[in-house]
């Protein structure tokens, strides 16, 4: 449980870094002017849950067999495709049912996932590594 909380913890901190200055300061702008009256005000709730829920996929699906498999190439290109399959999920169904969804923000979010997802992983997997948290 000492390890999963060390885990969760540090790739809570790097994916919440990210994310928010993703959200707040790059695209910001660019979900505006796309998604324009589809945003509505923040609910906190489902956002808890959704990054609580991701981070405990991301954990079970990547950084362990990363860590078991002492390979940071393996987390940064499994945590790569996770990003990718996991925000496919949702800009691909988005795409394909709502009306006037943007290609453009389905293209953009598919990589901000892959990258996202493969940073934290490989970022606490490394830290994994040099404090030798297996």
């Amino acid at each position: 449980m000492n390890q999963f909380i060390k885990l969760f913890s540090s790739a809570a901190v790097i994916f919440l870094v990210l994310d928010f200055i993703w959200l707040l300061l790059i695209a910001k702008k660019i979900y505006q002017d796309q998604l324009g009256s589809l945003l509505g005000p923040t609910k906190i709730i489902p956002a808890v849950v959704f990054y609580v829920l991701y981070l405990i996929g991301i954990l079970f699906f990547v950084i362990y067999p990363a860590i078991e498999k002492d390979s940071l190439i393996y987390a940064i290109s499994a945590g790569a495709f996770l990003g990718v399959l996991c925000y496919g999920t949702y800009d691909l169904t988005n795409l394909a049912t709502i009306k006037d969804w943007p290609l453009l923000v389905t293209m953009i979010d598919l990589v901000w996932g892959g990258f996202v997802t493969a940073m934290t992983c490989g970022v606490t997997v490394f830290i994994a590594q040099h404090f030798n948290w297996r």
